[in-house]
This record gives structure tokens, C-alpha cells and sequence, in this order.
């Protein structure tokens, strides 16, 4: 049986124009995301893209921290346990939450495509939504970093280079 992946994207911001494209990528990442993962269920996934003031507002609400930031994850899940769709079954993995004017200004600064931005800050996101988490560092986050990689290359979108800026 082939496992339904649904993926519902929203785009609640006009700050950025959203290249025809995107929203087809991000569903090629959550499903690249549960297949390395062996996520052998149905499942939803929400996205939706908003601006920094929309992500700062939601960064003070949830996190406490005023200001914005790149992107949010609202797990549903805890130890591998999902709330159920009643009418399909599938398990609610949860939200993401884009800003896709901190995601431009990031792909500028990096130096990619805004497509490449968004794919990682995707897969990075899916990543929590399954439980990973990185805000201890050490391993986990080598770990997280190194599964983000691997699903960015598998769609051929591989990193060019460093994710720091020299300061010089």
C-alpha cells in the first residue's frame, strides 16, 4: 500500500512572490523526509508561509523570544505517538511555519537559490516535527544537520559551500 502524504501550504504573506515551483518542492522534501525516516504511515503536514512580522509575533507567543526568525515548528506528535485525521486516519505530524522574507534574505546571504533556502528550512523543519531536535547541540545536531543534507542531495539540491559568513 502506498502511503498518502498530505501536504497543505498556505501563503499568508505578499512580501515575496512565491516561485511557481515551491509549493511542489516542499512536498518532494516531506516525502524525501518520511522515507528516510521509514515513516510508514499516512500522513499531514501543514505549511505555512508568512512574513518576519507574522513569524516574530508567533516566535514571542510560543517561544518567548521577540524576534524572528527563519522558521517554526509546531509538532503534533510526541515519542513517535500522532493525533489521527478521524476522516482518513493519517497521523497530523503538525505545522511549519515559514518566513519567506527571512528565508530570501537568508538565500542572498548564503549565496543559493531562495528554492535551496526554503527545501532546508522543509527538511529541517520535518525533522522536528518527527521528534529531532538540535537546541542542545552535540550530537543530535550533527546528526540533524547530516539526515538535512542527505535528503537535500537526494533532490539534488546540494549545499555550495559553507552555512557561515567569514568576518571579514
Amino acid at each position: 500500500m502506498v502511503n498518502k502524504i498530505k501536504v497543505i501550504i498556505t501563503n499568508d504573506q505578499n512580501t515575496v512572490k512565491v516561485p511557481s515551483g515551491v509549493r511542489l518542492l516542499i512536498r518532494r522534501c516531506c516525502n524525501a523526509v518520511l522515507l528516510m525516516e521509514g515513516f510508514n504511515d499516512s500522513a499531514e503536514i501543514s505549511v505555512r508561509f508568512v512574513d518576519n512580522e507574522q513569524i516574530r509575533e508567533l516566535n514571542s507567543q510560543y517561544r518567548n523570544i521577540d524576534k524572528e526568525t527563519d522558521v517554526l515548528s509546531f509538532p503534533l506528535g510526541e515519542n513517535g505517538e500522532y493525533d489521527r485525521n478521524p476522516g482518513t486516519g493519517a497521523s497530523l505530524l503538525g505545522d511549519i511555519v515559514i518566513s519567506m522574507q527571512k528565508a530570501m534574505e537568508q538565500a542572498e546571504e548564503y549565496g543559493h537559490s531562495l528554492d535551496r533556502e526554503v527545501a532546508f528550512l522543509t527538511v529541517h523543519s520535518m525533522l522536528h516535527l518527527l521528534g529531532y531536535d538540535h537546541v542542545d547541540g552535540g550530537m543530535e545536531a550533527v546528526r540533524m544537520r547530516e539526515k538535512e543534507e542527505t535528503v537535500l542531495t537526494q533532490l539534488g539540491l546540494k549545499r555550495n559551500g559553507s552555512y557561515y559568513l567569514d568576518e571579514e
